[in-house]
């Protein structure tokens, strides 16, 4: 029992793993003369904030993985306020 609960969790980090890397290659894609590109990026990180919180739950930590639930977004709408009243000085 303890195998197959072992294979198990081992899928699942490793399908977070490659979310990680298509995230990280999408972001790279974006090319930055875009409008609003930075927004984009936080849409594209979000969703992948979802499979870190999965993989913190596979590794049995669920405290670490309710913190990065709460932190996330207010991280998120920080960047995105600072991006949006800091862009008249530009």
């Amino acid at each position: 029992m303890d195998d197959i609960i072992t294979i198990i969790k081992s899928i699942i980090l490793l399908v977070a793993a490659v979310l990680v890397i298509l995230t990280a290659i999408g972001i790279i894609r974006y090319k930055d003369d875009m409008e609003r590109v930075l927004y984009a990026r936080i849409h594209i990180l979000g969703v992948i904030d979802v499979a870190c919180m999965v993989s913190l739950l596979v590794l049995g930590e669920p405290l670490l993985a309710g913190v990065y639930f709460i932190l996330t977004p207010f991280a998120s709408h920080a960047i995105a306020n600072g991006y949006y009243y800091g862009e008249d000085k530009r």
